[in-house]
């Protein structure tokens, strides 16, 4: 299979990321509703329809301003301003959407966690989209730096490359099945299990993204890492709490 993979379909070259960044969203969703059917949900259905509506805003803002802070010295033309109104990261979706929720539930008084319900839908959603950063090769800024490395990969320009992508498809295999098993066999208090993904999926992507060709401003950190760390202050009380309660 060549990459980037654009399969040819009556005559059409199909955008390959395109279709499982859609499909991701739709199969996130469905997953999403299955689970809720099956838990008892302490928060109604008007609350949770706020509480989706409030992250979805916060997502489309946060991906956006994300995605545009990762080029913030691009020349300004119709044709760049297009595509920066096109370019969006998953890191600013999740943390945007946060706030949105925080923001959603401050508006409507629902003081109740509800990211718990959502931790394993984002995760399939992510997964499938990542499929398709990896199908696309280059024409995506998710691609790696060169290696000669066992694990370089030519993603379309010749080059053997780290293929970024595959390393996160592995890691998120990793994460869903480790979050399920604390789920399992673990007690946590409401809320502490979105907390957890959000933590250990914002520490995955603060060091791989040293393996990718960004454009690192302050401290020698991209935007996307100094999200990250963002993310860590955000929960500092839960990780003191949890190294607190370790010792």
């Amino acid at each position: 299979m060549k990459i980037p993979f654009e399969p040819l379909i009556f005559g059409y070259h199909i955008n390959s990321h395109l279709v499982l960044e859609y499909l991701a969203f739709f199969v996130a969703y469905r997953y999403y509703v299955f689970l809720r059917k099956r838990h008892v949900d302490s928060i109604t259905s008007m609350n949770r329809l706020s509480i989706i509506l409030g992250a979805a805003i916060g997502a489309l803002i946060g991906s956006r301003l994300v995605g545009f802070l990762e080029n913030p010295m691009i020349e300004f033309s119709k044709e760049n301003i297009i595509q920066l109104l096109n370019t969006k990261t998953i890191m600013g979706g999740l943390f945007g959407g946060l706030l949105g929720v925080e923001l959603a539930k401050k508006i409507i008084g629902e003081s109740k966690s509800s990211g718990d319900l959502f931790v394993f839908p984002i995760i399939l959603g992510i997964f499938i989209g990542r499929i398709g950063c990896f199908l696309s090769g280059v024409n995506e800024f998710t691609y790696g730096n060169a290696t000669y490395s066992i694990f370089g990969m030519d993603l379309g320009d010749g080059i053997l490359r780290h293929p970024t992508s595959l390393y996160e498809l592995v890691f998120l295999i990793l994460l869903f099945f480790s979050l399920k098993y604390i789920k399992n066999n673990f007690s946590l208090e409401n809320g502490e299990h979105f907390k957890y993904f959000m933590l250990l999926y914002f520490g995955f992507r603060f060091f791989i993204e040293f393996l990718k060709p960004n454009i690192f401003y302050v401290f020698g950190l991209s935007s996307i890492q100094i999200l990250c760390i963002i993310c860590w202050l955000y929960y500092y009380k839960f990780i003191f709490q949890k190294l607190k309660n370790a010792n």
